[in-house]
């Protein structure tokens, strides 16, 4: 699908660059990547859990993702260092810009109850990171095919220098943030 990355040149770099007083194109925010991460701490007690949280991760994103292992022993969640601990998928290119597509327009439309993402969430350099409850909402996944529901990180990695760039180039996108 290029139909996102199209409309991202043709309408949301001019737009843009009217509402920031950029002089050159590339002064205007990009999407750089995102990052999909499912946490799968009870991968401990049970090795299937990860099978399944990377074959679902797989079918949301099309891509194969790796397995992130524990850093550091924690004695209190009875994690020792080298553990896997869940699955994580960084998208760029073609892939980034038909993920953003399907969040943004057939994802996050599925959530129950929805009123919009938090505006909030962004770590002061334009960066914007979204916790989802369960994997069920993306059209890929087949809701009787599923072991067990598990959430996910959604981190969305832009080259916005301010929280006002990277939510303005965010809105352009298609993100549906409510109004506070």
């Amino acid at each position: 699908m290029a139909g996102l990355k199209t409309r991202y040149k043709q309408d949301i770099v001019p737009t843009l660059m009217k509402e920031f007083n950029y002089r050159n194109v590339m002064q205007v925010p990009r999407i750089q990547k995102v990052v999909v991460n499912i946490g799968a701490g009870d991968a401990l007690d049970n090795a299937k859990t990860l099978d399944s949280a990377v074959a679902d991760l797989r079918l949301i994103t099309g891509q194969q993702p790796i397995i992130t292992k524990a850093r550091k022993d924690i004695a209190n969640f009875k994690l020792r260092a080298g553990r896997s601990i869940g699955v994580k998928v960084t998208l760029r290119g073609g892939k980034m810009w038909s993920f953003l597509e399907v969040l943004t327009h057939l994802a996050l439309p599925r959530i129950r109850d929805f009123r919009g993402i938090s505006p909030d969430a962004f770590d002061g350099r334009g960066n914007y990171t979204l916790g989802l409850r369960e994997q069920i909402m993306f059209p890929q996944i087949q809701y009787d095919k599923i072991d067990k529901l598990r959430g996910m990180e959604i981190t969305i990695v832009t080259t916005a220098r301010t929280d006002a760039e990277g939510r303005r180039l965010l809105q352009l996108v298609g993100m549906p943030f409510r109004s506070n």
